[in-house]
């Protein structure tokens, strides 16, 4: 279990983690979200001690990082995939890791086995592909058989088959009772694999909360439904948690709190005959755009040039 309590980290003027509370539970997997520069990287250095909190604190199963007597065996981490010695291979890199905890050497194979990298465990770790680093870091942080994971980006640089693989890995994790805690900019992924949600902007808490929820909140799953009667269909559909939105003197309303079939049913039973029924799920990728915009630290902005800007940009020249 992670618990950060009032969790504060400053550099000079700027604040980068701003009075953070969470906590992390065991047997889920948790995605840690945020644009970039909203702190998590420097929260999740935090966590492992390689920063000092300005104020606050954070804890591994009740205990600060460093006050464990095996951290490995307590957490394992994968912040950078490339913090390796570049002349060691593979093997020898994660062999050193576990002398310096009793760890041994069978528990080397069998990470090396589990992550897919037996092929290139003798080789010189300098020349692996950002992806085969990912999975180098990967066993690095299993080594010693920790009850808690925290993985950053760990899906960067990794082909379809090493995606679906660590996807599987960390909801395995969880089911085998570990506290999981990830961060990732693909939504898509975080969709599939995490059950709950630490979103942070700015180095502030936004949310804290499951995957579901968070769609809930942003709309999902919204009914569009059209009806000859949409002034009574509204009445019938009224209910505690349920939000009903229209123009007026418009057929169409859109409705959050019934599913479709609760709308059909309702609907029939007033005699009210429905034109449309149709569902539009709000994807996490919208759900965490929409709770974020106010905090994006960096804005791009794409302009597209006809051809007439083009044309009317150049300068005319005269004929000598």
């Amino acid at each position: 279990m992670i618990e950060a309590q009032q969790l504060t980290k400053r550099y000079g003027e700027k604040t980068a983690v701003d009075r953070l509370d969470f906590t992390v539970k065991p047997g889920t997997v948790t995605g840690f979200l945020g644009p970039n520069g909203a702190g998590k990287s420097t929260t999740m250095r935090m966590i492992v001690g390689l920063d000092a909190p300005s104020s606050g604190s954070v804890t591994v199963n009740g205990r600060r990082y460093a006050e464990h007597t095996a951290p490995l065996q307590e957490v394992g981490a994968l912040l950078e995939a490339k913090s390796i010695h570049p002349g060691r291979s593979a093997f020898n890199h994660l062999n050193s890791l576990a002398l310096t905890h009793g760890i041994p050497r069978r528990r080397v194979e069998e990470v090396i086995e589990l992550t897919g990298i037996e092929g290139v465990a003798r080789k010189r770790a300098g020349a692996f592909s950002l992806g085969m680093g990912q999975r180098l870091g990967i066993a690095a942080a299993l080594l010693g058989d920790p009850a808690t994971i925290m993985l950053d980006e760990p899906v960067n640089g990794l082909d379809p088959e090493g995606v679906l693989w660590i996807r599987n890995l960390l909801t395995d994790l969880a089911a085998e009772g570990r506290t999981v805690f990830v961060s990732s900019h693909l939504m898509s992924e975080m969709a599939l694999t995490a059950d709950h949600l630490i979103v942070v902007g700015r180095g502030r808490l936004l949310a804290d909360t499951t995957v579901q929820d968070l769609i809930r909140q942003s709309g999902g799953d919204t009914v569009k439904v059209a009806g000859s009667d949409p002034g009574r269909l509204r009445e019938v559909l009224a209910g505690p948690g349920v939000e009903i939105t229209g123009r007026s003197g418009s057929e169409e309303l859109q409705v959050t709190g019934l599913t479709a079939r609760a709308i059909g049913l309702k609907a029939a039973e007033a005699g009210i005959a429905l034109f449309e029924l149709t569902t539009k799920g709000v994807s996490l990728e919208e759900a965490f755009m929409e709770l974020t915009r106010d905090d994006v630290e960096y804005h791009g902005r794409t302009t597209v040039r006809t051809t007439r800007d083009t044309e009317a940009a150049e300068p005319v020249g005269s004929a000598a």
